[in-house]
Parts: C-alpha cells; sequence; structure tokens
C-alpha cells in the first residue's frame, strides 16, 4: 500500500495508533518516537579489551556505507537512491517513484583508535566492528619521596 509523504513523516503515522493492536513491549516507540524507523539501531557490547559495535543498516549494499575516523570520531553514513519506473505498452508512466536518504551516526572513540585498528564487516544488513580500548598505564608501585626545602 502506498502511503502519502509530507516532509519526511507518513501522514497515517498516527492516524489508528489508538486502535492498534500493542506491542510486547513497544520500546522503539519508547525510545526513539515515531522516527524509530530513520535511526541506526546500534549494540555496542564491551569486552575486557575491546568494544564490540553493531549497526543494523537493512537495505543497503556495502558500497553505498562510509566511514571515517577524524580527531577521535567515528561516524557512519549511509546514503541510498532508487529510482522505480513502470511503463504501459504505450510507453506512457504508469508510475514514477524516486526515493533519496541518508543517515549517519558519530561516536567518541578516543584518540588512541587508528584507521588500521578498525575491521569493519557488513552481513545480512548489519555492519559490525571492534574498536579497542585504550591500555590503562600502570601506576608505579615504589613510592617517590619528595624532598622538602627549609
Amino acid at each position: 500500500m502506498m502511503m502519502p509523504s509530507i516532509f519526511r513523516e507518513d501522514l497515517f503515522d498516527n492516524f489508528m495508533q489508538d486502535f492498534a493492536f500493542p506491542s510486547f513491549p513497544n520500546i522503539d516507540k519508547a525510545l526513539y518516537g515515531t522516527n524509530a524507523k530513520n535511526l541506526m539501531k546500534t549494540d555496542v557490547k564491551e569486552t575486557d579489551a575491546e568494544y564490540v559495535v553493531e549497526i543494523d543498516l537493512p537495505g543497503f549494499k556495502k558500497d553505498e556505507i562510509q566511514m571515517q575516523l577524524r580527531n577521535g570520531n567515528l561516524t557512519v553514513s549511509a546514503a541510498k537512491s532508487l529510482d522505480k519506473d513502470e511503463k504501459n505498452q504505450e510507453g506512457a508512466y504508469i508510475r514514477r517513484e524516486r526515493f533519496a536518504g541518508s543517515m549517519s551516526r558519530s561516536f567518541y572513540v578516543g584518540e588512541h583508535v587508528k584507521e588500521e585498528d578498525i575491521h569493519p564487516r557488513y552481513e545480512n544488513g548489519i555492519l559490525a566492528f571492534h574498536l579497542p580500548k585504550e591500555e590503562k598505564k600502570a601506576v608505579e608501585e615504589k613510592p617517590h619521596y619528595i624532598s622538602i626545602e627549609g
């Protein structure tokens, strides 16, 4: 079913909201509101040595996704454009649709992370990569005495 769209919002998003069957639980609406479909849902898992990041990007191809590391900020961007033309036998348009959209998300990963530390993998609509943790500097165990003048 085609739904008209005005200002990137579906016209009938909230029209039947009170009459819909409840979902158990309705987490997307609670966290992101009506724009949940436009977000890059991200899972971050912490291990002892690294962070494991998984970003849902269904419907995108690998070449439509970009990652950029600058000043300790990692930005993941995805852009898509789609043209769909259908003509009848006389060559007149029956339906003509265009879509263009992009989304991006940035994470502060620290100055210690370098491009060669990130090895992204994109499979089944999920972009996954690992980020190393910053190594903690060891604290010296022996006491340092400071001489007092005077």
